[in-house]
């Protein structure tokens, strides 16, 4: 896969949050997008799953610019999975019923149920599927919101800091599930402050702060050697314990 941005910039009222950023990602499995805290990480993810829509720059995935028009950007969105680091998930609806919904009526599909058998029993969730929300642990509730971007069999999928709401016991339950992506060969694009995941994981990191991308390479060979003064600063203080 691979990931291409070009001069790309986001304001939100009177805060540039990204200034120009400009890499180039190629990976087989996993790109990693970590850094400090309001860095703009989140944004940049957001802006690649066509959720919000830069003022300047150009996004290109696999050799295709990303539209601005919202129609082609509704198609694109339907081709993709998005993982978001508060669920997301109807609390009135049970397991089941939040990844057939999307599957009936966004993408209306005729084997909803069938799709949605599938992936409960691959999450190993097909006890939990008549539950609601509620009665989910945060490992479980994510991942039915991992299941349910899975459901429609997306061409890749973004994860925002999938764990950070999370206990440490719930946090591996759910990285392994990640994990197990990967070896599944699915593309992800993924926001996460788990730096030893990310690091045995990871096939390329950018790193993302100051609202740019100031280092981008392999990810074995950024926790190494980091390039840039910042981002060794970063590891420096995220490693030391």
């Amino acid at each position: 896969m691979i990931v291409e941005c070009e001069s790309v910039s986001k304001t939100f009222g009177s805060q540039r949050v990204l200034r120009e950023v400009t890499f180039r990602a190629e990976f087989a499995h996993t790109l990693a997008l970590i850094g400090p805290s309001g860095g703009g990480k989140s944004t940049l993810l957001r802006i690649l799953a066509g959720l919000e829509d830069p003022e300047d720059g150009t996004i290109t995935i696999n050799g295709r610019r990303l539209s601005r028009v919202e129609k082609e950007l509704a198609l694109y969105r339907r081709k993709i999975g998005v993982v978001f680091q508060s669920y997301n998930l109807f609390p009135h609806l049970s397991a089941a019923e939040n990844i057939r919904l999307p599957l009936e009526k966004v993408h209306r599909l005729a084997d909803a149920k069938e799709r949605t058998d599938r992936v409960l029993e691959r999450f190993q969730l097909q006890d939990h599927g008549t539950k609601k929300p509620a009665q989910l642990s945060g490992g479980q509730r994510q991942r039915v919101a991992i299941a349910r971007a899975l459901a429609i069999d997306p061409e890749f999928l973004l994860m925002d800091e999938p764990t950070s709401a999370l206990d440490p016991e719930m946090t591996a339950e759910v990285l392994d599930v990640i994990a197990g992506l990967r070896e599944a060969r699915q593309p992800l694009i993924l926001v996460t402050h788990e730096m030893g995941f990310a690091r045995e994981t990871a096939d390329v990191v950018a790193f993302v702060a100051e609202g740019k991308v100031l280092e981008c390479g392999s990810a074995q060979e950024f926790f190494a050697s980091p390039q840039s003064p910042a981002a060794t600063k970063f590891l420096s203080r995220i490693l030391k314990y």
